[in-house]
């Protein structure tokens, strides 16, 4: 087992060697950057993720100046990267750290799950990230890059499996670089292999966008942030929307009232995003 513990860690670095890819939160350990960079990344593609970051973090440069924004700015700079609640997530990360941490994010891994938002392989990605710590985490990448290689003919292959070989790879003396390595080399697999990670008991096809909720959610949004003072009269909101996707009135009002339940928006008469 070791000998083969061995080349595979020696195919990973090779192709990384030759393959890395570029990107502005692998030119820093900045624990803001990378912390803002991981919950971007965890429903967006990197391409766009790259396209906002910095945009995002030079209107909100520190702990503290995204603690004290207005929630309604935090979910305009959002836009364009979806599935708004991370942007509230964020917002609130952002206050626990500064009132509960004093502004230093914690490098333990169990500390950062109790952030919102934050589950245990994200944490365990910032850690790595951030600290250069050799934590245990899979995301779709890495099961992809450990089912090839590991699982070839499993068909089910759970996180619980996969683990023991992360645990077995890691490398101790630089895990950052590692799984960065393990990421690229993850990419690459499925454009060779396909989607090797639908054999994850993890792996769940997404739900066309297109007449979806999601996409109502999102008219939804971008409506009240493209608005002047972005505050809008409810029935206005609800008439633009259904005339912009051709969704129904009532599955609009049913969204409107997950949002202002999920405090992306306040809701009345009038209609705007959170201001808090």
């Amino acid at each position: 087992m070791d000998t083969i513990i061995k080349q595979f860690c020696a195919c990973v670095w090779d192709y990384y060697a030759s393959h890395k890819r570029e990107f502005s939160w692998r030119q820093t350990t900045d624990p803001y950057y990378i912390f803002v960079s991981e919950v971007m990344l965890q429903q967006t593609q990197t391409q766009r993720v790259q396209e906002k970051i910095n945009a995002f973090v030079e209107l909100f440069p520190t702990w503290q100046s995204l603690a004290y924004a207005q929630r309604s700015d935090v979910i305009v700079a959002w836009q364009g990267l979806g599935y708004n609640r991370r942007a509230v997530y964020l917002h609130t990360s952002a206050q626990h750290v500064v009132n509960e941490y004093a502004g230093i994010l914690p490098s333990c891994p169990h500390m950062l799950t109790k952030l919102p938002g934050i589950g245990i392989n994200t944490a365990g990605a910032i850690c790595a990230y951030a600290f250069n710590l050799p934590t245990v985490f899979i995301e779709t990448n890495i099961r992809t890059v450990f089912i090839y290689h590991f699982f070839p003919d499993v068909l089910k292959v759970s996180d619980a499996m996969i683990v023991e070989y992360v645990q077995k790879t890691v490398c101790k003396d630089n895990p950052r670089e590692w799984y960065y390595a393990l990421m690229d080399y993850g990419v690459y697999l499925k454009k060779q292999q396909g989607n090797v990670a639908k054999k994850s008991t993890q792996y769940a096809r997404q739900s066309k966008f297109v007449g979806s909720m999601r996409q109502i959610r999102g008219s939804v949004i971008r409506i009240l942030s493209h608005a002047h003072n972005r505050s809008l009269a409810r029935n206005d909101v609800i008439t633009r929307v259904c005339d912009d996707i051709g969704c129904s009135p009532i599955d609009c009002m049913a969204i409107i009232e997950k949002l202002a339940l999920e405090k992306l928006v306040n809701v009345d008469s009038v209609l705007d995003c959170v201001s808090m």
